[in-house]
């Protein structure tokens, strides 16, 4: 379905009983609501109704040109109007990289919006700063940022020959059709430079704009993901002011979604569930 808010078209995914309790559902980069498909149905035979949208930048319908328009607080608020549009009060907040990062913000700005949350793979963007401070590994796996932050260049070096680069780092969803299922819709004109300027518009101080959080918060992070270690992960705890969940998946790459579907909808409904 499209859905209309702050005079942007959004897509959204829907599914699960009308009545079922409203989950949002925010992907990362460089994939689109599609990498939730394996786990909505766990959340739906639970009761649970499913909003996945495609965020700025993603839907078509919702790709601002200005690099300024991708700052972390236009994204909150995306997401904040997006609920208002389908008549939603509060729900659960489910993120994953990216994604994670919009749900860190939406929960610690509006704690009134949000049931509980699940943050998946990214901590609250604070433990992101204490790790990139103190943990040269930490800096040594967030240096590819550097790329994606130069106009023009990233495009030539993630696109070149049918997009190899890109698909190389998707490597982890899984087969060649599902790694096509993301890489593909980034070759469209325009679709890889909104996506990057998630990464362009970034600042230091919008990170640290994100206050503590006191919603009811699980964060899942895999031990084989090599964009976030163990620091990272770790310094989350200290910016959960509610009840707070530590899950680790052993052995699962960065792209929890796609690789461990079962396990992530497990700790989705241990936190959301019924």
């Amino acid at each position: 379905m499209r859905v209309e808010a702050r005079g942007l078209t959004f897509e959204v995914r829907t599914g699960g009983p009308e009545d079922g309790e409203p989950v949002l559902l925010l992907h990362g980069f460089p994939q689109h609501a599609g990498e939730w498909d394996e786990v909505s149905p766990a959340l739906h035979a639970a009761g649970l109704r499913t909003y996945a949208l495609d965020q700025r930048g993603y839907s078509p319908g919702a790709r601002p040109a200005d690099v300024g328009a991708y700052r972390i607080p236009e994204l909150v608020a995306d997401a904040a109007a997006v609920l208002d549009a389908l008549g939603v009060t509060t729900a659960h907040l489910v993120g994953h990289d990216w994604g994670a990062i919009v749900a860190w913000g939406l929960a610690a700005a509006h704690p009134e919006r949000v049931r509980t949350l699940t943050a998946v793979s990214v901590p609250h963007p604070a433990a992101m700063g204490h790790a990139l401070a103190t943990d040269p590994r930490q800096k040594a796996r967030s240096s590819y940022i550097a790329l994606f932050r130069k106009p023009g260049k990233a495009e030539k070096v993630l696109l070149a020959f049918r997009a190899a680069t890109l698909r190389r780092m998707l490597g982890g969803v899984g087969d060649a059709d599902r790694v096509a299922r993301y890489a593909d819709p980034m070759r469209e004109p325009g679709a890889l430079t909104a996506a990057l300027n998630w990464y362009r518009a970034m600042t230091g101080a919008d990170m640290k704009a994100v206050g503590p959080v006191g919603v009811p918060t699980t964060f899942v992070w895999s031990d084989g993901d090599v964009a976030i270690g163990r620091t990272a992960a770790d310094a989350c705890a200290a910016h959960v002011t509610g009840d707070y969940r530590f899950v680790v998946l052993p052995g699962v790459t960065h792209w929890i979604p796609d690789e461990a579907p079962g396990p992530l909808a497990a700790a989705i409904l241990a936190r959301a569930g019924r």
